[in-house]
Order: structure tokens, then sequence, then C-alpha cells
């Protein structure tokens, strides 16, 4: 599993560094939706609807983020952190964000927290140019969580199926597409794809295997905060193009 395998990793640097069972507290905390995206006022993001929360995890003063619907605080050692069983989304949001806080720490990258305000957009059209670049023959995308900046650029020039696991989204209409249901249309539209665009939140929600069983052979790239730690340690391709400048 993707998210043993990042723990495991996550474990062995911090007994070979001496800190799993120091008294370093990581504190974990849930973020209101101005702290977690500001003001992104074109688009009805998860997080704007109440349902969905950013986590953020502190570690020496090094954040990391992850986007989870089962959310709490939380303050204890690493050794805590990584030692409790992985069996829900609050447990695995509060890994994600602690494994993201430490990449941070460890001088992995700095893209480990929600981007603001009219970034998303920016991020967005930042993604359109690289597929320009890297995949200019494409034409059909599944794109896997319903990230309205990425969606309303991405039609631009994409065929696209975008799936979500949001009972509230599923059949409903955005932008002039119906979304699919993410636990029963997942194989047919990657299938149908030539690229998969997938949310990094698939950590969290305990989907990622899946995803990954199922888009094998195709190119398969994450977006979001939530999979930042966790594609760098096992070499997964995410995509970030505009980091939070008050990281």
């Amino acid at each position: 599993m993707i998210l043993e395998k990042t723990k495991q990793k996550v474990v062995t640097r911090l007994k070979k560094e001496g800190l799993l069972s120091k008294k370093i507290l990581l504190k974990a905390k849930v973020l209101s939706a101005q702290e977690a995206i500001g003001n992104p006022e074109e688009y009805d993001f998860p997080l704007l609807k109440g349902k969905e929360k950013i986590v953020e995890a502190n570690y020496e003063g090094y954040r990391g983020h992850a986007f989870t619907d089962m959310y709490g605080g939380f303050e204890g050692t690493l050794e805590e952190v990584f030692g409790m069983p992985s069996s829900n989304n609050y447990r695995r949001a509060l890994q994600v964000a602690a494994i993201n806080a430490l990449t941070n720490y460890w001088g992995m990258g700095d893209d480990t927290v929600h981007c603001k305000d009219d970034r998303p957009k920016q991020c967005a059209r930042e993604y359109l140019r690289y597929f320009d670049a890297h995949y200019p023959n494409v034409e059909r995308i599944a794109f896997i969580g319903y990230q309205p900046a990425l969606i309303d650029t991405f039609l631009m020039k994409y065929k696209l199926k975008i799936l979500d696991l949001d009972q509230e989204n599923i059949g409903q209409e955005k932008f002039g597409q119906v979304i699919l249901d993410g636990s029963k249309d997942m194989r047919e539209a990657i299938n149908w794809a030539e690229v998969v665009v997938a949310t990094g939140s698939s950590v969290i929600n305990g989907t990622i295997d899946e995803l990954l069983e199922t888009s094998s052979g195709k190119d398969i790239i994450f977006y979001g905060v939530s999979i930042a730690g966790t594609a760098r340690l096992l070499g997964l391709k995410r995509m970030c193009f505009v980091a939070d400048d008050e990281q």
C-alpha cells in the first residue's frame, strides 16, 4: 500500500536521525476555509462548502497540509503519529500532514501547504502549458476529483471524464460535464482516457492503490497538496506550479 510504504520510509529516516522517540511535539489543527484557501472568488472549491477541511501539521515550524472529510486536532510525538493504525480518514490525514511537514523540514520541497486566493487559477494555467509541451497529441483525460479551477481550464482544450466521490457532485452538471461516480465509473473512464489527472487526496481516502493499479500503463499526474511528501518519497508524478509564499 502506498501510504504504508511512505510511512515506512519516513519512520526509517526518523529512527536513523534519532527523532522518532524524541519528545518533540507535532501539532495538528484544522484550518478554516479562509486560512486554507483564502478568497478564490470564481469557483466553488470543496473547502468553501465546509464538508472537507485542511489539517495542518507543524513540526519545528515546518508545515504540512492534508485535505480530508474527517478532521480534528492532535498533539503528540512522531512515534505516536506513525504508530497508530491508518484505519480511517482522520488518522490518514494526520499522518499525511505529518509526512508533508517532515519532507519540508528535510528540505525536500516547500510546496506542502495549500495555495490561496487567485493562485489555484494561476496553477491551472501552468498545467495547461505543461500539457501543451509534454502531451501535444493527447485529447482525452480522466480527471479524478473535483477541482474547479483545473477542470475549467482543461476543458478549454481537452475532452474530460470527471469523477468524484462526493454524493452531492455525482450526477450533477459542472462546466457542462456530468460528474461521474468515482466508486463505480473509474475503470471505464481511465480505459477511455489517454492520460489520468488525479487528486492527491486519494492517499487519504484510501483509493490511491486502486487508482494506480487501474491506471497501469498510462501516465498519471497527481495534483493537490496532500500527496506532496508521498510523491517525493515514492517517485510519483505530482505537479505544483504555484507554491504558497507564506511557507
